[in-house]
């Protein structure tokens, strides 16, 4: 069973024992979390759309590679670089609900 769910603003398409990376979520590692914000449940028969629940484990957290933000204006001599590194979560998919 596959379930597609809302994360962040999102939507991540998930089955059982997936590793997915999402956004950075407030959860420890190794901890259980529920998503209730479920699109669509996606069965071997059917289709549903009526909600359900997906749970996983985190398994970790960690940044993304850097991005280089760079600005100019050409003959002012003006010149910024800035680097970001989005946070991410790891989670595992232990069960997947209609």
């Amino acid at each position: 069973m596959q379930a597609v769910i809302n994360i962040a603003g999102s939507q991540f398409q998930v089955a059982e024992n997936d590793e997915v990376i999402v956004p950075r979520l407030n959860a420890d590692p190794e901890a259980n979390i529920e998503f209730e914000d479920v699109v669509m449940t996606i069965s071997d028969d059917a289709i549903s759309t009526d909600g359900g629940k997906v749970t996983a484990t985190v398994v970790e957290h960690g940044r993304d590679e850097k991005v280089i933000v760079f600005h100019k204006k050409r003959r002012k001599g003006f010149r910024r670089m800035k680097g970001h590194r989005q946070g991410y979560t790891k989670i595992r998919v232990t069960g997947v609900s209609a």
